[in-house]
């Protein structure tokens, strides 16, 4: 049977490893990359839109990229739990207008035992920015290393 470590139950190490790898796939904007590690019959809740099962969730992903220009993205752990972890996030993205907004949110993960994420609960606000107003200026794909997280930004 395939797995997606690390596997639950969490460390402090493992949940920040899951957690960087999840940034990463979300970084690259590709949606079928990203679907790869939920299950096939994955539970969603991402604002106001509940997608159920991987191929629903790679629709909500293509909208969100074609929607979402110039998107770049961190995750911080925030709590971890058994298989469970709690994430909060912003990422920085424009509109097709080229008005520049940074979204902030938490979600809450679950995983099966063989490490795919099976429900996904997001809750997102949008704020609007300047260009002047961003902090999120590497190339896009993963973010660089050396590059800081939310806290060292201040965010």
């Amino acid at each position: 049977m395939e797995t997606k470590p690390p596997l639950p139950p969490f460390t402090l190490e493992t949940a920040a490893q899951k957690v960087r790898l999840a940034e990463d796939a979300w970084n690259s904007r590709d949606p079928d990359r990203v679907v790869q590690v939920y299950t096939e019959d994955t539970r969603w809740r991402n604002r106001a839109e509940f997608p159920v099962g991987r191929a629903q969730v790679r629709e909500f992903l293509a909208r969100k990229w074609v929607r979402e220009l110039d998107y770049r993205l961190i995750k911080e752990l925030w709590a971890h739990s058994g298989n469970r972890i709690a994430v909060r996030f912003a990422y920085e993205w424009r509109d097709d207008a080229g008005q520049w907004f940074r979204s902030y949110g938490n979600e809450n993960w679950e995983f099966n035992e063989q490490g795919f994420m099976q429900r996904r609960f997001a809750s997102i606000n949008d704020l609007p920015i300047k260009a002047e107003e961003r902090k999120f200026f590497w190339p896009l794909g993963r973010r660089p290393d050396d590059h800081p997280g939310l806290s060292d930004l201040g965010l």
